[in-house]
């Protein structure tokens, strides 16, 4: 029961992304959202949820990680369920940046609870199993549930949904899970706001740049505002006495090109899954529940490349499969920026979605092995959980990114469809226009075909630059690859920030 308790809270906080991803057509009519800016949808969650993940381990080892559990899980139920209540996009995206709080204290609980509830040895490895496929699996479940959810209901229950559970949760947390010793230690909450403030920053002047222009005050304001805040992190993390980043952690060229490598990867499968929810929504016309099965293979092919990565690492060790991963990522992306409007599912989009997948799914084992590569145990939470932040912050920042050049490219072709469209419009086609300012289709879905296939080029060349990375940065000893020989069995540092 203990276990279930664990992975369930898991579950809800791994499939929200994909879950929310589904619905993203349906929030963005219901409460007008433009395409660049519902990409805060996805960013207001990850960027709390990754800038906030450290510390949110760090409070359940100084406070007990079964009381900071329950409140991070009662915290994603209540964000839950105000997002489902919104009636404007603010109170959404309020909304979504609270559950990341949420989830960004109950998740590294979650599984540091594991350690404190299950005897080391094959008792506790057979949980991290199942915390594991859990984890692994909450991207195709959460595919599924969000297209049934808002095809028979709507997109306001793929956040009730996650109320009742929980609730449950919460309930059955002090029944069945026991207390873990405190620790002492410090919060360093300056260092993890002013990183995760500082990253908002930077996002949003992306986002402003897409819509109003790189010349805009409030753009270059936020940019501003984005280097003072981040510098200023940096001091923090170099004073503080347990900082929440250990900068030393870079000072290792494979760890730290690990994260570069992750940041990169992170900002093209974001990208890759936002925009193509969108497309096969709004221009292939697939239903919610049509859309959640066309990226099932995705999470497939994910699970194979991890699988037969791992059989292969201690004999060819991590790099081989590093490179050639991001290459064929890049190679999916590079086939996607054929999309247009006359693409179909079968012959436009499955293909390179398989290939993008395949080298992602060789990427994840390779990338964690590195991360943890010559760390010292007691720093090993911290070196893992680095690992997961920087996936959570590279994927926001490259969707800014993404958006921006998304914006850019659709107003060019607007430029082009708009004279088209008056030249064939009836009255009533054209009052609707000059009210709304949204071309119809299929003028509207050129414009968006257009701005999906160049914010493709651009993830494309993201992931070129993790290949360069892997390829320059990562250099494996021998030693190394007789550890990847051996097994080791996860301890409750390594369990803290995974």
């Amino acid at each position: 029961m203990a276990l279930f308790v664990i992975a369930s809270c898991q579950l809800m906080i791994v499939l929200d992304i994909t879950i929310v991803n589904i619905a993203l057509p349906h929030i963005q009519s219901s409460l007008d959202f433009s395409t660049t800016s519902l990409s805060w949808v996805v960013s207001a969650y990850t960027l709390t949820f990754g800038g906030l993940l450290l510390l949110g381990g760090r409070f359940g080892d100084i406070l007990g990680r079964r009381r900071v559990f329950i409140f991070g899980v009662l915290l994603f139920g209540l964000a839950s369920l105000l997002g489902g209540l919104a009636q404007s996009s603010w109170q959404l995206l309020a909304a979504r940046a609270l559950q990341g709080v949420g989830g960004a204290i109950a998740s590294p609980t979650a599984l540091a609870l594991i350690t404190t509830n299950f005897r080391e040895g094959p008792e506790r490895n057979r949980a991290f199993g199942v915390f594991a496929a859990v984890s692994a699996g909450g991207g195709a479940i959460g595919l599924l549930a969000g297209g049934v959810l808002v095809e028979w209901l709507n997109w306001r229950w793929v956040f009730f949904v996650n109320v009742p559970i929980a609730l449950l949760i919460a309930f059955a947390t002090p029944r069945v899970i026991r207390e873990s010793e405190r620790h002492p230690g410090h919060f360093d909450l300056a260092g993890a706001f002013t990183s995760t403030l500082g990253m908002v920053s930077l996002v949003y002047g992306f986002i402003r740049a897409s819509q109003d222009g790189w010349r805009d005050p409030l753009t270059i304001c936020a940019f501003l505002a984005a280097v003072v805040l981040l510098s200023v992190f940096i001091f923090v993390e170099r004073r503080s006495r347990q900082p929440i980043t250990p900068l030393h952690m870079f000072a290792d060229r494979n760890r730290a090109g690990t994260y570069g490598i992750m940041l990169f990867l992170a900002a093209a499968m974001f990208g890759m899954f936002f925009f193509l929810t969108l497309f096969v929504q709004n221009v292939l016309d697939f239903s919610p529940l049509e859309a959640g099965l066309a990226f099932l293979p995705v999470s497939a092919v994910i699970a194979v490349g991890a699988g037969f990565t791992s059989q292969l690492l201690p004999r060819y060790g991590p790099k081989p499969f590093m490179v050639t991963g991001a290459l064929l990522a890049a190679a999916g992306l590079s086939w996607l920026t054929l999309t247009d409007v006359d693409s179909t599912y079968l012959g436009s989009i499955l293909g390179p979605m398989l290939v993008f997948s395949l080298g992602m799914g060789m990427q994840f084992v390779s990338l964690t092995l590195m991360a943890l590569s010559n760390v010292r145990t007691a720093e090993s939470g911290a070196a893992s959980g680095l690992l997961n932040a920087t996936q959570q912050v590279g994927g926001s920042l490259g969707l800014s990114i993404l958006v921006t050049v998304f914006g850019t490219a659709s107003r060019h072709e607007a430029e082009v469809q708009v004279p088209q469209f008056l030249a064939q419009a009836t009255p009533l086609q054209r009052a609707l226009f000059e009210r709304t300012g949204q071309l119809p289709d299929p003028w509207g879905d050129q414009v968006l075909a257009s701005g999906v296939s160049s914010a493709f080029i651009t993830a494309a060349a993201f992931t070129l630059v993790a290949a360069v990375i892997a390829l320059v940065a990562i250099q494996v000893r021998p030693s190394d690859l007789e550890r990847l020989k051996g097994t080791h069995a996860p301890d409750a540092e390594d369990a803290r920030a995974n």
